[in-house]
């Protein structure tokens, strides 16, 4: 049989390419395995890049926080975490003890989103009362975002400020924000006035740059922070009562008489409140023992979360910052932490503390007496606050065990009684920048 023949340009080019895969062989055994070419060769598509977590972040609460990754201790035979979890970062935590059950980049200095108004109403909400009535003016709604979610409130009409929380709460009102902002001495001042109270708070994550949560360049809080403003805001009784509203009605327009001329009364609509771990929703049923917190949703924030629920005489907190797109997935994420938290939590070796705001730290520090020297064992040093410890100071204070009548009145002023959370449900069986 005939040899098959190549024309001349063909034994060309099969030899050109018998040299190059020769010498990129021989390049790659100079270079101890690294191929290089003088073209580059395609790199795998991998998608988006995914954002990580920095290697060291804030150790507020305890040593294993600033580690990146999920910080969990089942070694006393807590249950293994909930399978697939996909957000950037979480936290549950017991809202009362302060312990953190377990988290995942908690630290992590993430975009907000309207999560960040729980901080707007740690400040604003105990400086007016709920019956004040306050008439918008126009520059009151000035400075929204594009695409802000709204309650829909009008200029020159009057609300209490009963409503305008209402529509903070409820329907993540940005106009809502920027009226009370208004009442407060206006925006740059509330702003001002949140950065000083997270720094009361020991919330060195966050740096607010809305006061509606807004997503701004420089903005950013944590799944740490955002629970330590949920559990500063629930210890007082008209943002629990907020939080865990599910509807309500909202003034509207005045009526109009025959001749088109507006009457005394006043028209109201209603409104829902958008967690739906609340309020529930077509494929996704209210969480049992629920009692708020506060959601968000921004472009750059993603999906976040921070929610309280109580079950047989335990009161949890759970945050979750950005899981993956999907419709309540943030909210799906969180249940599942929620239901893993109350089966662990008799069990699971906290991981950490949730701290107490600076002044109660100092206010502790004065009232605790000094105690004698064959007494000075007694006292657990892990009562420290400071950022390398991790323990929770005064918020894990049962363990302090000075004898002193004194220091337990401190304590229980510090952690406060076990509350009931109002509109807690029941128990049996157990692209655009639009923003909530």
């Amino acid at each position: 049989m005939p040899t098959p023949q190549i024309a001349p340009p063909a034994r060309r080019a099969l030899r050109h390419r018998i040299l190059a895969v020769t010498a990129t062989a021989a390049t790659a055994v100079v270079l101890g395995g690294s191929v290089l070419t003088g073209t580059a060769a395609a790199a795998p598509d991998r998608g988006p890049k995914v954002p990580q977590p920095p290697a060291r972040m804030s150790t507020v609460g305890g040593d294993r926080l600033g580690v990146p990754g999920t910080q969990v201790d089942l070694s006393g035979g807590a249950p293994a975490l909930p399978a697939k979890l996909t957000a950037r970062s979480w936290i549950v935590a017991d809202a009362e003890t302060g312990d953190i059950l377990a988290e995942h980049n908690a630290h992590w200095q993430l975009a907000p989103a309207s999560t960040l108004k729980m901080l707007f109403a740690d400040v604003v909400l105990p400086k007016f009362p709920s019956s004040e009535q306050h008439v918008v003016a126009a520059s009151d709604l000035q400075g929204m975002g594009a695409g802000s979610s709204l309650v829909g409130i009008q200029e020159h009409q009057g609300y209490s400020v009963k409503d305008l929380w209402l529509g903070v709460f409820l329907r993540s009102g940005n106009d809502a924000v920027h009226v009370l902002a208004a009442m407060n001495g206006g925006v740059p001042k509330t702003v001002a006035d949140m950065n000083a109270m997270a720094k009361e708070l020991q919330a060195n994550d966050t740096n607010v740059v809305t006061p509606d949560g807004y997503d701004e360049p420089g903005q950013h809080s944590s799944a740490y922070d955002l629970t330590l403003f949920a559990r500063q805001g629930l210890q007082n009784a008209d943002f629990r009562a907020y939080c865990s509203t599910v509807v309500a009605q909202f003034p509207g327009d005045y009526k109009k008489d025959k001749s088109g001329k507006p009457t005394k009364v006043r028209e109201s609509f209603q409104i829902q409140n958008t967690d739906r771990l609340l309020s529930g929703d077509y494929d996704l049923k209210r969480y049992p023992g629920i009692a708020g917190v506060k959601n968000g949703n921004t472009t750059n924030a993603g999906a976040t979360y921070t929610g309280v629920a109580q079950r047989n005489g335990r009161t949890l907190l759970v945050t979750v910052m950005n899981p993956a797109p999907g419709h309540n997935n943030v909210y799906r994420e969180a249940g599942a932490l929620l239901d893993w938290g109350f089966k662990a939590a008799p069990t699971a070796k906290p991981v950490g503390t949730l701290v107490p705001p600076l002044s109660q730290v100092k206010a502790s520090a004065s009232a605790t007496p000094k105690p004698a020297a064959g007494d000075a064992k007694r006292i657990d040093a892990s009562a420290s606050t400071s950022s390398s410890s991790s323990s929770g100071g005064l918020w894990t204070a049962a363990g302090i065990t000075v004898g002193t009548a004194l220091v337990l009145a401190v304590v229980i002023t510090v952690i406060r009684r076990r509350r009931p959370l109002p509109g807690a449900a029941p128990t049996r069986g157990s692209g655009h920048r639009r923003r909530r």
